[in-house]
């Protein structure tokens, strides 16, 4: 799995149901809070766990509605919240970081 890829063998993994309108069943991916080593923080709102990404079968109905014939084709929805996984990565705090505007920040996640 990319998350133990990313965050190291000891990321603790859960994969829960949720809920989202375009598809059913829905899921949500949680990782262990790596700043807090699962203890809980205000970035994990104190349960040690923190959301990644949200997926699902796509509901047959937004198939239809886009003309696609739900009887013969399905399909998977996955959304990966790249700003929690930076911050994650990186041990930053405060995802509000990420969207300041600060050079300082900001130019060390330059990648070239």
């Amino acid at each position: 799995l990319f998350a133990k890829e990313m965050f190291g063998n000891d990321t603790k993994i859960r994969l829960r149901p949720s809920y989202f309108p375009f598809t059913e069943p829905s899921a949500e991916m949680d990782i262990s809070c790596n700043i807090c080593g699962g203890k809980g923080c205000p970035f994990c709102k104190h349960t040690g766990w923190v959301e990644i990404l949200g997926c699902g079968m796509v509901d047959p109905n937004v198939l239809e509605a886009n003309h696609i014939n739900s009887s013969m084709y399905s399909g998977y929805a996955l959304g990966l919240g790249i700003e929690r996984i930076t911050n994650l990565k990186y041990q930053v705090k405060d995802l509000r970081m990420f969207s300041e505007n600060d050079v300082r920040f900001l130019k060390q996640f330059v990648m070239c």
